[in-house]
């Protein structure tokens, strides 16, 4: 199911400081974001994640190779990464994790879990950069309902800030990694987030028919942390017509229920089920999200929206059960923070 892999990685000493090179995962990346991490360097990853062309994307990663701005590694290893962050709650946390190569297996196996809906329109666009690079430019995100302590690491081998979060990677020697490998022979893992990509894999092994198209690059996350959390994401509707809920007053931090907040003023919401799927049955229109309640609030309060729908988070454990019940949840159910920082590592193919 996992195996260690040659990683390709940037050289600080021909691209520069790895801390230019690095962006957020490519779907999170705004037009004027994009343009913003274009000019900071060059050899960005952003001219391989969100490139002019897949044609483009390709011919810069051959002339990165060749150039030394990319390297390979001499041997195939799994690496640690810990991410120091400040949630949206202003608590400081660290979430740890392994990256590793991983065999993307159809959902009907019950080895890898989807637990939200995808759309084909973002599949189709990185089928094609995958094709054209054959390189994984950017991990997924699992889960792993276990827990692993790694010790003793030292000075980390590769460290980058990225928006506000700090990602540390280390390489692990080959004992470790074969405990790895055979804790996780058996296990079952759950998508946190790059559905997509995960889907775009099996799609192109499937064209490509090659044992190696139906590996790909994952960060494996053990459930049994502090530092890993979920938090909700808000809805800011333009039209809510026909939902009404009771009259609260203004909620606390801890809210008691769905929200709705419009006109100024606040309704509590009755439904069955998670949040997400209380919401995605009332059918709201013109959507928009947001990790921020103030955020969605003050977005109605400016007129730019009808109503706004405050979420509480998901629990880690209901999306095991949605998962495990063979049941999806609708996009935006869950906001793993922080989003994994790209251009750290690359999997060849």
């Amino acid at each position: 199911m996992i195996r260690p892999f040659r990683a390709l990685r940037y050289d600080e000493a021909v691209a520069g400081p790895l801390e230019r090179l690095v962006a957020p995962p490519y779907d999170v990346v705004s037009p004027e974001e994009r343009e913003r991490l274009r000019e900071r360097s060059p050899y960005n990853v952003v001219h391989l994640t969100l490139p002019d062309s897949e044609e483009q994307a390709a011919r810069d990663l051959v002339d990165w190779r060749a150039r030394g701005v990319l390297v390979e590694e001499p041997e195939p290893c799994y690496w640690w990464l810990a991410q120091d962050y400040v949630g949206p709650d202003g608590v400081s946390r660290r979430r740890e994790g392994f990256v590793a190569s991983l065999r993307a297996e159809p959902y009907e196996r019950r080895i890898v879990l989807p637990h939200e809906r995808t759309h084909a329109g973002p599949k189709e666009g990185r089928l094609r950069l995958l094709s054209a690079t054959r390189t994984h430019l950017e991990p997924i995100f699992l889960l792993w309902d276990g827990t692993t302590e790694v010790d003793g690491l030292g000075e980390p081998d590769l460290e980058a800030d990225e928006g506000g979060v700090r990602s540390r990677l280390w390489r692990l020697d080959a004992e470790l990694g074969d405990a790895l490998t055979e804790e996780l022979r058996d296990a079952q893992l759950l998508i946190a987030d790059g559905h997509h990509r995960y889907e775009t894999t099996l799609a192109f092994h499937e064209q490509d028919g090659s044992e190696e198209s139906a590996w790909l690059m994952a960060v494996i996350v053990p459930t049994d942390q502090e530092g890993l959390t979920i938090f909700p994401t808000h809805r800011i509707a333009q039209s809510a017509d026909g939902v009404a809920g009771t009259p609260i007053d203004p909620p606390a931090e801890e809210l008691p229920g769905v929200v709705l907040y419009r006109g100024g003023r606040y309704e509590l919401l009755e439904g069955e089920g998670l949040d997400p799927e209380v919401v995605d049955r009332l059918a709201p229109q013109g959507v928009t999200y947001t990790p921020y309640a103030a955020e969605a609030v003050a977005a109605v309060d400016r007129g730019e929206a009808q109503a706004a729908f405050l979420l509480r988070p998901t629990r880690i454990e209901d999306v095991w059960e949605v998962a495990r019940r063979g049941d999806v949840m609708p996009q935006k159910s869950t906001f793993f923070y922080p989003k994994l920082t790209s251009g750290l590592l690359f999997h060849p193919l």
